[in-house]
Parts: C-alpha cells; structure tokens; sequence
C-alpha cells in the first residue's frame, strides 16, 4: 500500500487551501496519507489542527523549531527528505511559488527525478501532465519501487472537505541545517480583496485597458463582485498591474468558479491558467479574438462602455 507524504503549505499560522488539494490528487493515488508541518513554535498546533481536520489525513506529523519560521527551501528540503526518506512511497507538493521552490531541492537530496504539475493520476506509478503551455498532455510513468516526488497542479484537483480527526505526532528537531541561506524579509501585497489562487470569483484585465489608470475599472468592477484580480502577462508586463496578478503559464494556475476576461486576447500561455475555471466570460472588441473559443459567455464590444453598464446592473 502507497505511504504519501505532503508538505503543508501555510503563511501567517494559516494553511493554504493548496494543502487540502494536493490530499484530494494522494486520494486518487490511494494509500495511508500523511500531512508534513514545518513551522515554527508558535505556529505548528494551529497549523496542526488545519491539516487534521482535512478529510483523508491519517496523520499529521510536526517539526517544530525556529528555523522554520520562514519557508525556505534550503532550511526546508533537509528535513523534508529526511521524513520521506523513511518508509514512504511518494512525497507531494503543491505546484506553487512555495511548492515549485521546495520540491526540486527535496528530490534532489533523495537522489529522484520529479513529476511536476500532476493533473491525474491513472496508477500509483502513472500521472497525466500538461507540457508545451498546455497544448498537449503527457503520461508520466515512473520507475516502480523509487520514492515519487511530485508537485500537484492544484488548479485541477478541489479541495478536500473537513471533517477529519487526524492524528498529530511531533517529531525531533534533529536534522542538520545549511547556514548558507538567511531569511532578510517578505514583500507582499496587502489587499481586502479575496487571494488570487483560492478566489471563487475572478476578474482580469489585459493590456487593452491602456494603463495603469483605466485598469482601475477592474478593480471596481471587481469589488462589486466580491471576486479577485488577475491580469494577463501583456498587462503585468506593460506595468498596468503587479507581477502577483499575473494569470497564465508563466502566473498563477487557477480555478475559479467564475472568471471574467476583459480585455484580453487569450494566448496560450494565458488559457492554460484559466483552463479548469468554471464558467468564463470574456469581453473583447476583436470577435476573433482566441478567448472566444473557450469562453462560455462572450461579449463584443468596447469594454470601457460595457464595464460602467456591468457596474450600473450590479448596482
């Protein structure tokens, strides 16, 4: 029977829903699964508890000491390796900035190769990827009786539900650390609006809104809908928007039950992010534009009139 390790990804005392996600993809693999928390004192019981409560967790094992205060994958990836160096079968990340960091480094010291981006799982050994921004997908197989380390993309799993009563077991604090790497400080934006990943409703703007002025009917029409901001590349890139709301291949990954594209052209890179969203509407002068073919709803049009009448209907 599989043995699966995940690594908790939290921020603040808080686990990242990316957690229970990635349990979602171990359950389709099958097996005993176990929730890794590295933190430090202050924060592990809260963080525990989170990740107990996740349906499917058999067992939540901690390592608590202050160098883990901050998520770095050269203090991180040592004690990783060391806990799934002993018995288990796979060890899952999430595939984000944190889970991205981490995983090369953990399959390194455990001398493995690493699937990254899991979209499905066909055998305990079989995984379905995305390659060439999403055009094709590819199934991975990897050797049989080596430790599988493996980062979920998480835009195609949901999350586990709650209800669990895991187990938490600390364990020693024991593993020699590098001294090479030092935590300086966190730049992050600081929003009342709901997280760009994790967010139900999103609305993203792309470089047809001009500059970084007109790009605030984004964010008023977002505010109305209680949803996140995203932005395509060609919008980051061109300065109307920060690098964090960047949405596609080379952005963030994500989800949504509604995600509304103004603006935006639709480019591959961009698609492959949006790719599992719920339902998709777009606005865009150009009828042709490739956004159309993947959208649910499409509106043609020029997006600085609909948008005050989107605002206008909302009230």
């Amino acid at each position: 029977m599989s043995r699966i390790l995940i690594v908790a990804e939290h921020l603040d005392g808080a686990l990242n829903t990316a957690t229970a996600r990635s349990v979602s993809c171990a359950k389709a693999i099958g097996g005993e699964i176990h929730v890794l928390v590295l933190a430090a004192e202050a924060s592990v019981a809260a963080v525990a508890a989170e990740a107990a409560a996740i349906d499917g967790v058999a067992k939540v094992l901690t390592v608590a000491r202050p160098e883990n205060a901050h998520a770095l994958a050269a203090v991180l990836a040592p004690q990783i390796a060391a806990v799934a160096g002993s018995g288990y079968t796979h060890l899952l990340l999430p595939s984000t900035t944190f889970g991205k960091d981490v995983a090369p480094r953990a399959a390194a010291l455990l001398g493995v190769a690493q699937v990254s981006d899991i979209m499905s799982v066909e055998n305990a050994q079989t995984f379905k990827r995305p390659i060439y921004a999403g055009n094709a997908i590819v199934t991975v197989e990897a050797p049989a009786g080596a430790l599988i380390v493996g980062t979920v993309r998480t835009a195609s799993y949901p999350a586990a539900g709650g209800g669990g009563s895991a187990a938490v077991e600390a364990l020693p604090a024991d593993v020699a650390l590098p001294t090479h790497t030092r935590f300086v400080g966190l730049a992050q934006g600081k929003t009342d609006r709901p997280d760009l990943q994790g967010a139900a409703k999103v609305v993203s703007g792309g470089r047809a809104l001009g500059s970084a002025e007109q790009f605030q009917l984004i964010y008023r029409l977002a505010d109305k809908l209680g949803a996140a901001v995203g932005a395509s590349r060609a919008a980051v890139d061109a300065g109307y928007a920060p690098n964090d709301l960047q949405v596609g291949q080379t952005g963030k990954i994500i989800a949504p039950e509604l995600y509304v594209a103004i603006g935006i052209s639709g480019a591959i890179q961009h698609l492959t992010g949006i790719k599992d969203a719920g339902t998709i509407v777009a606005i865009n002068k150009d009828a042709d534009a490739p956004i159309f073919e993947i959208a649910d709803y499409g509106l043609v049009g020029d997006l600085f009139k609909l948008i005050p009448e989107l605002e206008q209907a909302l009230g």
